[in-house]
């Protein structure tokens, strides 16, 4: 891509999310999530192949379609309500409408099926834009309508989109599928909360995004896209064994790393607001995760090569990006700051 394009593309790109983040009218919200579809399937097809066409076009028609509901949705809001601004629908049906198309756009349950597809057929950098950035827009207009989302609905989906998420990774090898299939989990997480506490739902995000970007930052450092090549890790970078291992049990939510504390958080809030079956369900769905990543720990740092054979060794090591350092500790270390994050919930 020449650097020109590239620069209108990613402006566009920011621009649009930006648009969102700050409209308070529902055309001018739905104009910035165009800009960023738009936008993003470029980047999508960076490295121009079938497989990135294929998957650029899949989520072309997704996000077509979820952009079709979400104007339905906001036509037949105004007409109800007289104006453009975004205000909580009193409609049940026009609301159910903004939600369902907002979740279709962030990959929830039962319409994740394009995310572990689209995933799977673009570049590791691509991959990483469209499950960290793109789901702050979606996110954005949620937290607007929150007090009218319907909490039955809300929590039905997010018990699926959690266990989709774990049944969907356990029997995956290629590592961007996995990484799909954990970002459906995670959605999950944040929509439970939505209703109950949106604060939670951006700290799950704001820990969320980092913790994916460091990921997709040593997988793509290291040049490894399946199960198998994360035990040549140590041959190219040796930090990196360790890196990977600290971002996979934090995105796993094991203690006492950074990752357990937006998934105690939840917990305990939808306790304190009398839903205890929810939160059960989602525990135990995230034991599959968990399960996965620590097939994934085992693969990076407890797995050699069978011989040292001077073929399967690499002897000019390369040295990690600088940022990487800080954002492990930023990503997987700062549990000792949740009492702080809970006196401002």
């Amino acid at each position: 891509m020449k650097p020109l394009a590239q620069l209108i593309i990613y402006s566009t790109l920011l621009s649009g999310t930006l648009i969102t983040l700050i409209s308070s009218h529902w055309f001018l919200a739905w104009v910035g999530l165009e800009m960023s579809m738009l936008a993003m399937i470029p980047i999508l097809m960076t490295k121009s192949n079938p497989r990135s066409i294929e998957a650029a076009t899949k989520y072309f028609l997704i996000q077509a379609t979820a952009s079709m509901i979400l104007m339905m949705a906001m036509v037949l809001n105004a007409i109800n309500s007289g104006h453009w601004a975004i205000t909580n629908p009193n409609n049940h049906h026009i609301s159910n409408m903004l939600v369902l198309a907002l979740l279709m756009k962030l990959g929830l349950s039962p319409f994740h099926f394009w995310v572990p597809e689209v995933t799977q057929g673009v570049t590791l950098i691509s991959g990483m834009i469209m499950l960290t950035w793109q789901k702050l827009a979606p996110l954005a207009i949620l937290y607007q309508i929150y007090p009218s989302i319907d909490p039955t609905m809300t929590c039905l989906l997010a018990a699926l989109s959690t266990l989709i998420g774990g049944w969907g990774g356990l029997n995956q090898l290629q590592l961007r599928k996995m990484l799909a299939y954990s970002s459906i989990t995670h959605m999950g997480w944040m929509i439970s909360i939505m209703v109950y506490n949106p604060l939670a739902t951006l700290t799950n995000l704001a820990i969320y995004i980092p913790l994916t970007i460091l990921l997709f930052s040593t997988l793509h450092h290291s040049l490894s896209t399946t199960t198998n090549s994360l035990s040549l890790i140590w041959n190219t970078s040796p930090p990196l064994t360790i890196t990977t291992m600290l971002a996979l049990l934090s995105l796993g939510g094991l203690p006492p790393f950074t990752g357990f504390f937006p998934k105690w958080l939840i917990i305990q809030e939808l306790i304190h607001n009398n839903n205890t079956i929810l939160p059960t369900i989602m525990v135990m769905t995230a034991l599959l995760n968990l399960f996965f990543y620590m097939r994934l720990v085992y693969s990076t740092s407890l797995t050699l090569l069978p011989t040292t054979n001077a073929t399967m060794i690499k002897w000019q090591p390369k040295t990690p990006p600088t940022l990487m350092a800080p954002m492990t500790l930023i990503t997987t270390l700062t549990m000792p700051l949740s009492p702080i994050m809970f006196t401002m919930h």
